[in-house]
């Protein structure tokens, strides 16, 4: 990780691909990662971590399996939300957004469990950043 500062528009200008988040810097035991999305995430669910989202541009959409039902949240750009632990979730930008997530390292982008896994979304724990 660098100790100087990060453009967060340099480092989303540095790759295309969609749901394949890059890991920008740690803290602590965290990662703060940046992501191109478009179109649906899948449902998915961690066990044992909160998932943070702060909507860098464009807007996000994120599905809820709570014990009330199905709810929506809708994100626009500056907003932030947390999904809490063990909460079955499905982000989706039908137009596209940039997202920040923060999470503990080695947390995987499907969760614990989830859907089968469609060929557009990277299951992975993060890519290191590369500017």
């Amino acid at each position: 990780m660098s100790n100087e500062p990060i453009s967060l528009s340099k480092a989303l200008a540095s790759f295309d691909a969609l749901w394949s988040p890059r890991i920008v810097t740690r803290v602590n035991d965290y990662d703060v990662r940046i992501a191109k999305v478009e179109g649906e995430h899948v449902w998915h669910v961690h066990d044992d971590t909160d998932e943070f989202f702060l909507v860098l541009d464009g807007e996000l959409h994120i599905s809820l399996r709570e014990a009330d039902g199905e709810r929506t949240v809708l994100l626009p750009q500056g907003a932030v939300f947390t999904v809490p632990r063990g909460t079955e979730h499905k982000p989706y930008a039908p137009s596209g957004a940039a997202i920040l997530v923060f999470e503990p390292s080695g947390t995987l982008t499907v969760g614990d469990r989830h859907d089968e896994v469609p060929d557009h979304v990277d299951a992975t724990t993060g890519h290191t950043l590369s500017t």
